[in-house]
């Protein structure tokens, strides 16, 4: 009796053990760009929020202030994006141009948004389009800022990530969210959870059923540090807007 009890005890905890460590799909990205991406620690937002999800996104990534798609494709200011996307196996490869250029520079921006798409699939990965928002100030620049992003995305058949119709709609919808930096260009942290919930269902397909209200990172020492603290009203209303952006 006593061993059939003890069998049964070592059934539960290898049972347990296994389903602990049971592995996700995983998607690995890299994001191409600059202060947009690194602001508020996006590449870790994503990683983090879709920890409760069936899909694990882990994403790397390669940018500088301000930086342009000709100035990743180029190696300048230290930027090896190039080198980092045939040295590792990505599934997606993400590419944002600086926020102005749609407007100012749209032939520098589809020219190097083509090479890079050209090279993304040349190397084993999808290319994904960041489709930027308006400052805060220029709301009716974002039209401009989309016709760009999605005459690239038809040419080179890339997907295009609706970030700044997001924005769009999150302004008119909810006018007192507060999406921006001060500096009327960044992203707050809101807007920078409604930025990972759009490459989280456009990757996926789906958003997760639960959130966290305080997301926290391990430091290189184990230590952990809080990224983001959000309101359950601000999760509710970044997810609503993704939904109706993205169907």
């Amino acid at each position: 009796m006593a061993y059939r009890i003890a069998v049964i005890l070592l059934f539960f905890v290898f049972s347990n053990q296994s389903f602990a460590f049971e592995k996700k799909d995983t998607v690995r990205v890299l994001f191409v760009g600059n202060s947009y991406v690194y602001y508020n620690n996006l590449a870790q937002m994503i990683g983090l929020i879709t920890d409760s999800m069936d899909t694990k996104i882990i994403c790397k990534k390669s940018t500088v202030g301000a930086a342009t798609l000709g100035q990743h494709w180029n190696s300048a200011r230290g930027l090896k994006s190039k080198q980092i996307i045939a040295a590792n196996k990505f599934d997606i490869v993400v590419i944002q141009d600086n926020s102005m250029w749609p407007l100012e520079h749209k032939d520098s921006l589809l020219t190097y948004g083509q090479l890079f798409c050209n090279y993304i699939r040349a190397n084993g990965a999808k290319p994904y389009l960041y489709n930027t928002w308006a400052r805060e100030k220029t709301p009716e620049t974002q039209l401009k800022i989309n016709e760009v992003y999605n005459a690239l995305a038809a040419a080179e058949n890339a997907v295009n990530v609706p970030v700044g119709s997001s924005f769009d709609l999150a302004r008119k919808t909810f006018p007192s969210m507060n999406l921006f930096h001060p500096d009327g260009s960044h992203p707050s942290a809101v807007g920078t959870f409604l930025i990972a919930l759009n490459f989280i269902k456009k990757i996926t397909g789906t958003l997760p059923k639960k959130y966290a209200t305080v997301y926290n990172y391990f430091d290189k020492d184990g230590e952990t540090f809080r990224i983001m603290q959000l309101t359950d009203a601000e999760m509710e209303s970044c997810v609503s807007i993704v939904n109706s952006v993205i169907q």
